[in-house]
């Protein structure tokens, strides 16, 4: 290379950047009490990077290990974020390169083709199958040393920054039950069932009758497993099928947790028509979803997560996912952004990964965890600064009249529950509730 990376590394973070850097030049860079050290093991890591600049391009030298992160990934991820300097673009670094730094290197079998390749319309429903295959079909045993005893995949909701993360993820499920304000009996749809923990827990504490449906063969069998393990076979049930394919049945209640992402933009109105077609009369829904902060934002993910992650996944901003809703005869009722808390819930996802690293890379190999513990490093910071958002929105079909059935101000806190269960808030008779795991 006409220059040391070294030398570049320096021109394109700032003087107070506390990220080390060693290279296979021999170069290095050594600020003190550096938060992590950047190290390029092999020179093919800058044939990723010139030949896709950008977050492809180190994605692929990533992956493969050609380029290492040593010490904490997010912590020096968020270093290079914060120290970065401002108007450096990747063609200002050609003028560096040798001719041998520009032949195409070998993509990675990680990753997924892209998105013109993998056909003209996204998300058919064979290629959303593949899509979801991509991402989920991984063995149930790796989710587990990642996610933790309760198997949920999605935003949990923390009490204050220490609390557990199953705790924080039992507190997320029951939450959405007391959303849903659920009654013994009643007829739930969970779409994105993901591996039944939603399901499992409302028809257990809440009395339900469950139906989960998933696109991943792997979570379907994982989830059926558990509702038999669980006693649960005649109140709960989770299959693999793709919403579009349920029959006309009445639910009383409809949650769609972290699925959304999946439907895509263009989808986005007949999905929510679908579910009203689906949801009784004053019955209510409950969206949980990641979002983009505005609509001036492109509902398409960066390359990596494209390509390494969720192919063909989307996000919208919370306003059309709203007016989405509300075109399709669905009036909202109650929106809350958890934003702070998938990052703390996306730390210690993290935690789980390094603490059964060796696992991990058994189970699905070290490019694959490779690809997770970037895309969850990221995650964070993307939650932590903004990017992206996770909304909870709460809807309601409104009878013929308008009549919702909602109270007049809603309570989603457990004293609030207990006082509706023994008829101080609405006049009907008290209920039995069964004992939540989180009580």
């Amino acid at each position: 290379m006409k220059a040391k990376l070294a030398d570049v590394f320096q021109m394109v973070v700032d003087e107070q950047t506390p990220v080390a850097l060693r290279a296979f030049d021999g170069s290095s860079y050594s600020p003190p009490d550096p938060v992590g050290t950047v190290v390029f093991r092999h020179p093919r890591a800058l044939r990723y990077m010139l030949g896709s600049p950008g977050e492809l391009g180190i994605a692929r030298a990533y992956v493969t290990g050609d380029l290492d992160i040593e010490g904490d990934l997010h912590a020096t991820l968020t270093a290079l974020d914060e120290h970065r300097r401002e108007g450096i673009r990747p063609r200002d670094f050609i003028r560096y390169a040798e001719r041998w730094m520009l032949r195409p290197a070998p993509i990675p079998a990680e990753e997924a083709p892209a998105s013109w390749r993998r056909g003209l319309a996204p998300h058919t429903r064979r290629r959303d199958a593949q899509a979801i295959e991509h991402h989920y079909d991984l063995p149930s045993s790796f989710y587990e040393l990642l996610l933790g005893p309760t198997m949920t995949y999605s935003c949990a909701v923390f009490s204050d920054p220490t609390t557990s993360l199953e705790d924080a993820q039992i507190e997320k499920v029951d939450l959405i039950c007391r959303k849903l304000d659920l009654k013994p009996g009643e007829r739930l749809l969970d779409v994105g069932a993901g591996w039944g923990t939603l399901v499992r827990h409302a028809a257990r504490n809440y009395g339900v009758q469950a139906l989960g449906v998933t696109l991943s063969a792997e979570q379907a069998r994982h989830a059926s497993a558990a509702i038999a393990a669980d006693g649960l076979a005649d109140r709960a049930e989770v299959r693999k099928l793709d919403y579009r394919d349920l029959d006309l049945a009445s639910y009383d209640a409809i949650s769609s947790v972290g699925a959304m992402e999946h439907f895509g933009v263009a989808h986005l109105g007949s999905h929510f028509a679908a579910m009203r077609e689906r949801l009784r009369p004053e019955g209510r829904m409950l969206n949980h979803a990641i979002m983009r902060p505005d609509s001036h934002v492109s509902h398409r993910p960066g390359p990596f997560i494209d390509r390494y992650v969720f192919p063909d996944g989307e996000l919208q901003a919370p306003g059309a996912v709203i007016a989405a809703m509300n075109d399709n005869g669905l009036e909202l009722r109650h929106e809350e952004n958890l934003r702070e808390h998938y990052g703390l819930t996306l730390r210690e996802w993290g935690r789980n990964l390094e603490r059964h690293w060796d696992s991990a890379v058994d189970l699905v190999g070290e490019r694959r965890a490779r690809v997770w513990r970037l895309y969850m490093a990221m995650s964070r910071i993307g939650f932590e600064t903004g990017l992206i958002e996770i909304h909870q929105l709460l809807a309601v079909n409104c009878g013929a009249r308008g009549q919702s059935g909602m109270p007049l101000r809603l309570d989603f806190s457990r004293r609030g529950q207990r006082a509706a269960q023994s008829g101080q808030e609405t006049g009907r008779p008290a209920r039995r509730r069964a004992p939540s795991l989180a009580d």
